[in-house]
């Protein structure tokens, strides 16, 4: 089969990848779209250096096999897959939701195109069926792929209690950065998107969200700010613009070591809260009902075989969303 996979931080295409077989419990997915997160950026600079194989975690499609007799109604349904894997031992008897929460922060787990299990820019891609979740008919292949990130900006939700009156802000208005906006405002928050340049805040203001430039805010400014930037810069700018016992939520993941003054954080009773993956059904459900219009977010699509320049695309400043398909 087509395949985008890295080997050694090069970004390679093939048409001979060894087409995948479903284990136990496991169904055969033929992928419609996938889409290309920061992760998959930084991970071509070194984040995850130990990975090989099939790159790749956003995806929709649909099921053409499943290994097992018992889960034949998966066969020809869409759908999106949670990128948290355990085996099908591990995971037996849970529910859905049950086992989303297992897979998480197990020390035994794969995470899909990321760690131990290949991704989905590729025809094709296994994963257990207690790891798929059916898509309705009303949401489109172009919005079903945004399922993951947009699960992952739905977690601060998860984690945090969040009142109306809080002033907030965003600072990173990319791909993720922007759904975290969004899902704040679906809360009545006092929310404002933070970017270095004005030409990056454009979505921001087109989705009603207030905007800034964070080099114009004063110190101390919000009571609570998404970090969402992808660089160490980013991380500075919101422990300068946070409160006294504000919170900081954490969303970038890149390649590197970081190093940055914690005296802030002690002195002003700061917290830091770490933030990944989201709840999948709440998602799919805020997608049906058209509550953020995330494609609007679409710069590009690109086929497989064009996976490198569609990585570079998507690695350019202000670009969001870049789509794959096979």
């Amino acid at each position: 089969m087509q395949a985008i996979y890295l080997h050694k931080r090069q970004v390679l295409f093939t048409t001979d990848y060894p087409k995948p077989e479903p284990g136990v419990r496991e169904a055969l997915i033929r992928v419609l779209l996938a889409g290309v997160c920061s992760t998959d950026i930084e991970m071509t600079r070194g984040y995850k250096s130990g990975f090989g194989g099939v790159m790749g975690h956003e995806f929709v499609g649909i099921v053409e096999q499943v290994a097992d007799e018992a889960d034949q109604d998966w066969v020809g349904r869409r759908v999106v897959g949670v990128i948290n894997v355990l085996s099908a031992n591990m995971m037996e008897g849970l529910s859905h939701k049950e086992a989303e929460h297992k897979a998480k922060h197990h020390p035994a787990r794969g995470a899909l195109g990321i760690s131990g299990r290949d991704g989905v820019f590729a025809d094709y891609v296994t994963l257990p069926v207690q790891n798929l979740w059916g898509v309705p008919d009303s949401v489109s292949d172009e919005q079903a792929v945004f399922t993951e990130p947009l699960a992952a900006a739905l977690e601060i939700r998860e984690q945090l209690q969040i009142r109306p009156s809080v002033r907030a802000a965003v600072v990173g208005p990319g791909r993720l950065g922007s759904l975290c906006g969004a899902v704040l405002c679906l809360d009545g928050a006092d929310v404002t998107m933070l970017g270095r340049r004005e030409s990056s805040l454009q979505l921001a203001r087109k989705w009603g969200m207030m905007v800034g430039l964070t080099a114009d805010c004063a110190d101390a400014s919000f009571d609570l700010i998404v970090e969402a930037t992808g660089n160490e810069a980013g991380l500075a700018e919101a422990l300068r613009l946070i409160r006294p016992q504000g919170t900081i939520v954490l969303k970038s993941t890149f390649a590197g070591e970081t190093s940055f003054d914690l005296t802030k954080v002690v002195v002003s009773e700061i917290s830091l809260v770490g933030s990944r993956c989201g709840p999948f059904g709440p998602a799919l459900r805020l997608l049906e009902r058209g509550g953020i219009p995330v494609e609007d977010m679409i710069d590009g699509c690109y086929p497989l075989r064009a996976g490198y320049e569609a990585l570079v695309h998507a690695g350019r400043s202000g670009v969001r969303k870049i789509l794959l398909t096979p």
